[in-house]
Order: C-alpha cells, then structure tokens, then sequence
C-alpha cells in the first residue's frame, strides 16, 4: 500500500478521456462581440492598440456581424463613434444616432443575431466622462435622464437587450421604469455590475475615443481591492431589474465572478476587456506565448469561475475553434 491506488492521470492518457472526464466547456453560444460602430460607408479603421480589431462603418458592421452570426455565435454587443460630441453626449440618444442606425441595419439584415446596446454617454461627451459634469464633478442623478433616453432609443430602433455601463447608482431602475413606460417590458437589461476602476481598459479608450479630458473615473467606477462591495453592487441592481450582472474585467478579477456565481442565480456575463486581449495579442507577435492556447486557456478560466456568458473580442477566432 505504499503507492497511492489513486492514480489521477489514468483519466488524463488521451484525448476521448480527458473529453470524456472535462468539468468545463465553451462553447459558441458562450460568447458576444464588441463591435466599434462610426460614420460612412465601405469604412474599416484599424485600431492600432487592439490588432485585428477595427471601427466599421454600417455596411461593414452589418456584413462581419453576419459572417459571425454563420459561426454560431448569437450576439453582439455595440459601441458607437459619433460624428459629433458635446458636453451633454446628446448624439448618444438622438433617434438616428450611429449606433440606433446600426441596430436597424442589423435587425433587417441579420435577423437572427441578438443585438446588445451599451448605454453610457462617455463616447458621445466633449469631456469623456460616463456621466453629466458641473464645476468638475459628475452628476449622478442629472446623468440619469440621459441613460433612460438613450435605452429608450436603442428599445425604440431594435435593439433586444441594453447594457448600461456608466456605474450610476440608480441606473438599472430608472431605465426599467423608461422602458416600461415606452412599452418595452419585454427587453432585458444586462447591467455592467461590479465595473472596476481599471486600467486595462487603455486599448478601448483608444478604440472609442472616450478617455477622460480631466481626472479619472474612480470616483464612480468600483476599487480594486472590494470584493464586498462589489456583490453589493450586483445586489443592487438585481433589486432595480437587471436581468443579468456583469463583472468587468474579467481575468484580473475571476475571484468575484467566482463569489458572484455562488451569491446569485442571475445570469453573469464577464468582459474580458481590451487590455487582456492586447496583453495577448502583443506577446504573441513578440514569440512570448501561444496565442490560440493563451486566447482558450484564459476563456475557459473565464467560464470556469462561473460566467455564463463572456463578452470579448476574441470571439470570431474562438468560434473557429470550438465544435459547439
């Protein structure tokens, strides 16, 4: 008896018994697209902090999404860049704002995809803040009338889902209440949750032309180092409505959606955001790493903390990979 009769590796001989024995799977259906959506036609903007990933026009986003639709992957998530910013972001819910044009396009043409809004002004704002400003202070609760516009707009267009990102408090109920109101009971909200104060949002800020022109954004965004904080956070807006919560990032903060699965039986959605898929994309063009093994190891860990759902932009290349 000297020798263990466990032998743990008598699962691990071969392909079909590692398969066989696998306590996490991704799949296709586990996955949503960001897409960075602007202005014009037949237009492809590579964004150079984010290789492979481009702002596209509304012919090109209506084309890629349909391309990605055929793989299998069921939803995307939209940004826009607008053609014009103010202090106000008031371009954010204009009726025919960039991103209310690509929801129609989309919806005509892919009719089949689910199409998932942000809802947060920062793109659409002179000053880059995800909420109004007086005398350098972001108003929470003024910022609140433009959320539920904006929702409002993106139901009013097609939109199936509206995922409020901005981290005002009160922003999931008082888009309930807009969407109701409109007639729009049916649309869920995917509330940006527990959204921390991160710095690997650097690539994206690039990408949207949305970072701050003074300050941060701490003062709204969640710290780091809460974890209480942040089931608070979803609690809270499970409270208000949110159909499912999301933690973002994902891979510097797999722990909360770990203690968020075991919190709740909502649905969780994870980002994995601009910078972990840069993070991946620059060590593999320097020879530093595998990019397809580092690109599924770090969604599976994302699934296997206990997202159901994973925003990232590696979702094309991801459904390539996957049988399901």
């Amino acid at each position: 008896m000297g020798f263990p009769r466990q032998r743990l590796r008598r699962l691990r001989q071969n392909e079909p018994l590692r398969r066989m024995v696998r306590e996490t799977r991704l799949s296709r259906a586990d996955l949503i697209a960001p897409f960075f959506v602007t202005g014009g036609r037949d237009r492809r903007q590579a964004i150079e902090s984010m290789p492979g990933q481009y702002r596209l026009s509304v012919d090109l986003l209506v084309k890629e999404a349909a391309e990605l639709h055929q793989l299998g992957i069921p939803a995307v998530i939209l940004f826009g860049i607008p053609d014009r910013k103010d202090d106000r972001g008031s371009s954010a819910y204009d009726p025919d704002g960039i991103v209310q044009r690509a929801i129609r396009a989309l919806k005509e043409q892919v009719p089949g995809l689910l199409v998932v809004t942000d809802v947060c002004i920062d793109e659409y704002t002179t000053h880059g803040h995800c909420g109004l400003v007086q005398d350098g202070k972001v108003l929470n609760d003024a910022t609140l009338d433009c959320l539920r516009a904006m929702a409002r707009t993106h139901a009013q267009a097609g939109a199936d889902m509206v995922a409020p990102s901005d981290m005002m408090d009160g922003r999931v109920g008082a888009i309930r209440d807009e969407l109701d109101q409109a007639g729009f009971g049916d649309v869920p909200i995917m509330s940006y949750a527990a959204k921390f104060a991160s710095c690997f949002y650097a690539p994206f800020r690039e990408a949207a032309d949305s970072s701050p022109k003074f300050g941060d954004r701490q003062s709204y965004q969640m710290d780091p180092a809460n974890a209480r904080e942040a089931l608070r956070e979803i609690d809270a807006d499970i409270e208000e409505g949110a159909d499912i919560v999301m933690v973002k990032p994902a891979l510097p903060f797999l722990d909360i959606i770990a203690a968020a699965r075991a919190h709740t039986h909502v649905p969780i959605a994870a980002y994995q955001v601009s910078g972990e898929y840069s993070m991946i994309k620059a060590a593999a063009r320097a020879g530093w790493l595998d990019e397809t093994r580092a690109m599924m190891e770090s969604l599976l860990s994302i699934k296997r903390a206990g997202a159901d759902m994973i925003l990232t932009y590696f979702a094309t290349d991801a459904a390539r990979l996957l049988n399901d």
